[in-house]
Parts: structure tokens; C-alpha cells; sequence
């Protein structure tokens, strides 16, 4: 049994981002472990899922959450189990999905912001579940969101389909998926080991180096007819220059700016050929994960079954060590992980 400890630590926000690059703006700090009242539970966390998300709620860009407090526990989302309880729904012994924060004990109650836990599995039921890292991942909010942002773009068969961070967590299934519908599959990544990944072993059709000085004319040389659909998640300069390329038509689906995921808007990159998106009437929209929760259980059907027959492929990259997710989500923008980026921060049989 595990005994509440009197305090815990997590990762507390000190001031906003000014950078786009890696920068100290959490503190790692031991805080008091909360006491279970009624109608609450206390939680564990496992898992942490590391999201480029985590550099918006940092920041005071406008989203659909607000930006996590000055001194409070950075926002994350991940798995986790009830150690303590005086709710019905939430068990002793049931690991959970949710916002645990990045920390090690969360207490779940009816007044949190975001939504609730969801429980994943209840040994004392005996209902089974999917890997934890698959829950975080591709039958997560990774996943649902790759699946969201080709459907939104809706490649045809023969069309062009564009995505940037294409051996990341979200670019990698979006391109398996749009390459099952017929489309002629084109990924941005960075280096040449990962494009060689994203070719070799995940089927794309073409990759561009982003780190060789020439992406821009291999990026043309990769889409000879131009671009029919584009998953964004780069913005920045590749945006631009993929505004170039768009076909008359074209259905653009933002999920991710990281290039300007920083806090102070004089820094961030201007558009130059937003005048294509006019010219070529194409379709450029904004999309939420978190807009669509109605149909997640829909969604994540549908992936399971391709995990399960061998259709998609996921990777997860797993760092141990709550006191290493700063450096773990640098390395999400930095783009030197493969697939799913998450922390371990206790296992499920660590008593400690």
C-alpha cells in the first residue's frame, strides 16, 4: 500500500516564455500533498503525456484553456492511480486518465477547470485496458487528433498530403492514415535518419530534410503538382513556403504553430504569402482536439483496430524522471525524439 507522503514535488511556473528555444521558466519544488476530504481522490501519477500544448498554457496566447498561473503546477495531462478516495467513481486501485498536472499527486474533485478522470482500469473489477502508453498516444489525444486533422483535410486518392514533425507524435499517424486513403504522402522532418524512418518503416512517399539548407527546393522537388492538403503543425517559414505550393482548393488544417508557441508576439514569424490562401481559394482552418470530445470513443475504435491488424504504427519515447520533463519537452521542440514524447514518473509497482 502506498502511504501519502506529507509533501511531493512538481514543477512550478515561474514567469512566461520570452524564447522560442529552450529557457528555465519552472522551478522544481517539493509542495504539501494535499488531504483527501469528501468527494475526493487522490492520485499518483504514472505517466505523463509532454505535449508542444505545454508551451501555450505557459504563455499568454489565447487557447481554450488559460494560461496556467504564475507559482502554480504546470498543467499536463497523464495516467495515474487512486491511492486515496472518498468517491465512488474513482476507486482505490483504478488507474486514471487525466489532467494530473506536473507533479507527483493530484487531488481529483469536482472543482477542477479541466475535465475529470476518466478511469482507465479497476483491478478490483477486473476491466482491462490499453497500454498506458498507447493511452496517452496514438488511442489518445495524439492520436484523435491525427485522425481529426485528416479528416479535416480529407486527402482523395492521388492527392498530395503534407505534413510537418513527421516522425512526431501527431505527424507520424496523420501520414499512415492519410497514405490508407490513397494520398501521395509528403513529411517534413528533422534529419535524415528521420527521413529515412518516416519512408522506410511508416510508408510516407517522400520526406524533406528541414535541417539541409535547400528544404525549400526539395520541398518543391517532393510536390511536383503542388500541395492538395497540409496537417500544420510547424507554421513559421515552412508555412509560409508551403503556402506557395498550395493547389487551388487546397484544405490547410491547423493543429500547431510551435514555431511561435513563445510569449512575446514581436518575435514571432510574419506570414509573407498568406495572399496564396485568397488566390487559390483554399480552405485554412483552426482545430481543437478538445472541441470534438463526443466522439473520441468513435475515434479511438477506429485507431485500435488499425494498432491491432498492423495498419498504423505507433513508437513511444519514454523518459524517466519527473525532474526531466522540462528536458523533455525540449526535446519535442528541439525535434530529437521519434514518435510519442512521455515521462515516467512512478511505476505502477513502486511502493516508494
Amino acid at each position: 500500500m502506498i502511504t501519502r507522503p506529507a509533501v511531493h514535488r512538481a514543477h512550478l511556473l515561474t514567469r512566461r516564455p520570452e524564447q522560442a528555444g529552450p529557457e528555465p521558466v519552472l522551478r522544481w519544488a517539493e509542495v504539501a500533498t494535499p488531504v483527501v476530504g469528501p468527494g475526493q481522490a487522490l492520485v499518483r501519477t504514472e505517466l505523463l503525456s509532454v505535449d508542444p500544448a505545454s508551451r501555450v498554457f505557459m504563455s499568454e496566447i489565447r487557447s481554450d484553456l488559460p494560461p496556467v498561473s504564475l507559482g502554480a503546477v504546470m498543467r499536463g495531462y497523464g495516467i495515474g492511480r487512486v491511492v486515496e478516495s472518498r468517491r465512488s467513481d474513482l476507486p482505490v486501485g483504478a488507474r486514471v486518465l487525466g489532467w494530473t498536472g506536473w507533479q507527483e499527486y493530484q487531488l481529483a474533485d469536482d472543482t477542477q477547470l479541466e475535465e475529470p478522470f476518466t478511469v482507465l482500469s479497476d483491478p478490483a473489477r477486473g476491466v482491462p485496458t490499453t497500454a498506458p502508453e498507447d493511452a496517452l498516444g496514438v488511442l489518445g489525444l495524439t492520436g484523435i487528433t491525427a485522425w481529426l486533422g485528416v479528416e479535416a483535410t480529407d486527402p482523395r486518392p492521388g492527392e498530395t498530403f503534407l505534413v510537418a514533425a513527421a516522425a512526431g507524435a501527431v505527424g507520424s499517424i496523420a501520414g499512415q492514415l492519410a497514405r490508407e486513403r490513397g494520398a501521395h504522402v509528403v513529411g517534413i522532418a528533422g534529419g535524415a535518419d528521420k527521413c529515412r524512418y518516416v519512408v522506410d518503416e511508416l510508408g510516407f512517399d517522400a520526406c524533406v530534410d528541414r535541417h539541409d539548407p535547400r528544404w525549400r527546393d526539395l520541398l518543391d522537388a517532393a510536390t511536383p503538382d503542388g500541395i492538395d492538403a497540409d496537417l500544420e503543425t510547424a507554421g513559421g517559414e515552412i508555412l509560409d513556403h508551403v503556402l506557395t505550393r498550395i493547389t487551388t482548393g487546397a484544405r490547410i488544417a491547423l493543429i500547431g504553430m510551435i514555431a511561435d508557441y513563445h510569449a512575446a508576439p514581436q518575435r514571432r514569424h510574419g506570414m509573407r504569402n498568406l495572399i496564396e490562401v485568397a488566390e487559390q481559394r483554399a480552405v485554412l482552418r483552426g482545430l481543437l482536439v478538445t472541441d470534438h470530445t463526443d466522439r473520441f470513443d468513435e475515434i479511438t475504435s477506429q485507431l485500435a483496430d488499425r494498432l491491432s491488424d498492423g495498419r498504423l504504427r505507433a513508437e513511444h519515447d519514454v523518459v524517466d524522471g519527473l525532474e526531466n520533463a522540462p528536458a523533455a519537452l525540449d526535446r519535442v521542440f528541439e525535434g530529437t525524439g521519434r514518435g510519442k514524447i512521455l515521462v515516467r514518473v512512478h511505476s505502477s509497482g513502486d511502493e516508494r
